[in-house]
């Protein structure tokens, strides 16, 4: 191997073959930490200020970062809006901090049952169920819906919560070609040829976070009910912060409450912790409650997060959220034109994301740590979660950044760049 401190990856440091569990991970341990002593290990790190477009970070052993960040998921800087800090303390004032049970027992509040009727009116579903988080929600309702008799065609990019779920739930797991109606089309038919009443669960997403693409649901939709399969769809990047109305994705292509299943998250628009399944089928919810473990035995949502969300939503509904959006909107394009114009590859559409590809993990690491050390706080994405030579940068936008910030960033992205060739531990190990 190459300089495993530029160009080795997770897997290359697991060691499953030792027989106590609890001693397998040393190498990776040893490795993140020489990593990290270079300064080319970006994650794990934690803020000592509010989220917002400028901030202060400090690395897992003590570095400290300061500058612009485009590393938070706070799409519409709810998190930080003074009503929403309001509504939580009210939450904590009238319920406490906790709901001290689980939704099957006794854990929902009056907070949490009025969030889900206003959820379900917004995405425009009969009924919507409340998670503690949005990987249970992935997760469960695929547990839900799929036994190990069942089949599951799924996304190759969806999110790791809807995979692992499948998984979980089945053997029998499809996966297609990203975004290809094509190739869901090509496997329910061979499905159907073979067994013309099984159940089938066809997962997809409206904003994919990788790669910021959009599926044709329509036809998706449309090809899953010629087939018999129930169509399950993630919108946790862009409700609330994408659309006229907020509708995400689904209202740009005319499909508001017309997918069969919907399920998202809090964390990136709605200032919370938590997610939900929405859906026309009123007797899921009960089938949720008290057979879907990630809910039956987890505590509910915290009547503080409920609040919380349901003022963000009051907020996204309102001309001030309509505001943010339009905000948001022209940073998202401002950046990806900048970007482009200055050479980098920019993947997608236009989303609270931005994906930038820097090629290796080696050049990935080192432009990467130039520019945190700059003041551009970013997030670095590599293999394997992305292919090995497609490493990027998940710019994640919010309604606050400025024009300068953005400017900023595109500036230090180049200064990186343009170093990176002068850099002789770069050239040694090429």
């Amino acid at each position: 191997m190459n300089d495993p401190v530029l160009f080795g990856s997770v897997p290359d440091f697991l060691d499953y073959t030792a027989a106590d569990a609890a001693i397998r991970f040393g190498q990776l341990t040893a490795w993140l930490d020489a990593r990290h002593a270079q300064g080319l290990d970006p994650y794990s790190r934690s803020t000592s200020s509010r989220v917002g477009p400028q901030i202060t970070a400090h690395g897992r052993l003590g570095r400290t970062y300061e500058g612009v960040n485009f590393a938070s998921q706070d799409y519409l800087n709810l998190s930080t809006h003074p009503a929403v800090m309001e509504a939580a303390k009210q939450a904590i004032d009238a319920y406490g901090v906790h709901s001290a049970g689980s939704s099957a027992l006794m854990g929902n509040t009056h907070a949490s049952l009025e969030l889900e009727r206003k959820l379900a009116d917004f995405t425009g579903f009969a009924d919507c169920t409340l998670f503690p988080t949005g990987w249970a929600a992935g997760y469960g309702i695929i547990r839900t819906l799929v036994t190990p008799q069942d089949h599951v065609v799924i996304d190759v990019l969806a999110h790791a919560c809807l995979h692992e779920g499948a998984r979980a739930a089945t053997s029998i797991v499809h996966t297609f070609p990203h975004l290809s109606n094509e190739g869901v089309e090509r496997r329910l038919r061979k499905i159907r040829e073979s067994d013309d009443s099984c159940s089938i669960t066809v997962v997809t997403e409206t904003a994919y976070s990788m790669d910021s693409d959009v599926p044709d649901l329509r036809g998706l939709q449309t090809i899953c009910r010629q087939y018999g399969a129930t169509l399950v769809v993630d919108c946790a990047h862009d409700l609330g912060a994408i659309g006229e109305h907020g509708g995400g994705y689904l209202e740009l292509l005319g499909m508001t409450g017309g997918v069969d299943i919907l399920m998202g998250s809090f964390s990136k628009t709605f200032a919370s912790n938590g997610g939900f399944v929405a859906t026309n089928q009123a007797e899921l919810k009960l089938a949720i409650r008290y057979t879907c473990g990630p809910h039956t035995f987890s505590n509910a949502m915290s009547p503080v997060n409920a609040k919380i969300v349901s003022r963000c939503l009051d907020i996204i509904q309102s001309d001030e959220g309509f505001a943010l959006r339009q905000d948001l909107l022209r940073n998202i394009r401002l950046m990806r034109t900048l970007l482009s114009n200055r050479g980098f590859t920019v993947l997608g559409r236009d989303s609270a994301i931005v994906p930038v590809i820097l090629g290796d993990s080696a050049t990935s690491r080192l432009i990467t740590r130039s520019t945190l050390e700059a003041g551009g706080i970013v997030n670095l994405v590599e293999f394997p979660a992305v292919a090995r030579n497609s490493c990027r940068w998940r710019l994640q936008m919010m309604a606050r950044h400025t024009d300068v910030q953005i400017r900023h960033l595109v500036d230090l992205a180049c200064d990186a760049r343009a170093g990176l060739a002068q850099n002789p531990k770069y050239r040694a190990a090429l």
